[in-house]
């Protein structure tokens, strides 16, 4: 954080096509009045860099929840376009934050993937980009060993399908330290069929091989769903939510009202 000015203060000149933020779980065990400074200082700092660059938020697991409370509410999550997070994080987010399933007091097994989609859907009716709210934020990518999900309001990002799953081979290869997928090392633990929501009526989606991406829409956002290969010997784990994260922002694209801000890639 203390560097965070002079790190703005670069961009001008150097010009990046996004900015990736991570680290806010280490304001844990500070008194909440650093704290709260502290969020403060992050949002004075997100809104001076230069208009047109994305700005991607990494959660990482935290026990605070009313740390987590005021990185939702005090403007945080308004500023930046982008999100990731596992499924820990999600789950704390929404608890702390009296979202969608907050009274789960942790998954059972493999988080269910209707009650996933009903949080992300919260996050970004909640607290993303509409006419009557000044936020930008219009992604959220979820991460889980066996599947992830791209959320998107419509209009904003392109190239989801490939972005999920670039994510999820990286997951793959990462973990297995192989360059390419090697069937004979990994698995398919992702639900064969699953609800899409359980806040609304919901579809039941099943698994087809054929087309292992599976996209829904609801009320102006897009779900893009994708099973991992799950390595059965796992040689690299350090940093590979953090690999997977940025794997789908390389695919990403963004589009319509954002295009100021650039391509992420092509």
């Amino acid at each position: 954080m203390s560097m965070l000015e002079v790190f703005v203060s670069s961009l001008e000149e150097f010009q990046p096509d996004l900015v990736v933020l991570s680290g806010l779980h280490m304001m844990e065990g500070q008194s909440k009045e650093l704290q709260r400074k502290r969020l403060l200082e992050l949002v004075t700092s997100i809104s001076d860099i230069p208009a047109g660059i994305p700005v991607h938020l990494e959660l990482a697991s935290m026990t605070d929840r009313e740390l987590m409370s005021s990185i939702v509410h005090q403007q945080v999550f308004p500023a930046v376009t982008s999100l990731g997070l596992n499924e820990q994080e999600l789950l704390f987010l929404s608890q702390s934050a009296s979202g969608p399933h907050s009274s789960l007091s942790s998954w059972d097994g493999v988080p269910d993937v209707g009650m996933v989609s009903d949080i992300l859907f919260w996050i970004l009716k909640e607290h993303g980009m509409s006419k009557s709210r000044a936020s930008d934020l219009t992604r959220i990518h979820f991460h889980t060993l066996v599947y992830h999900i791209l959320a998107t309001v419509d209009g904003h990002w392109a190239n989801q399908l490939a972005a999920v799953a670039a994510g999820a081979r990286v997951a793959g290869t990462q973990a297995c330290a192989t360059e390419s997928i090697d069937a004979s090392r990994v698995s398919l633990k992702a639900p064969h069929e699953f609800m899409t929501s359980y806040s609304e009526a919901g579809s039941r989606v099943v698994l087809n091989p054929s087309t292992p991406v599976v996209e829904w829409r609801r009320e102006g956002i897009s779900f893009h769903f994708t099973a991992v290969l799950v390595c059965k010997e796992p040689i690299r784990t350090v940093g590979l939510g953090d690999a997977i994260s940025a794997e789908g922002l390389f695919y990403s694209e963004v589009m319509g009202s954002l295009s100021e801000r650039g391509e992420l890639a092509n």
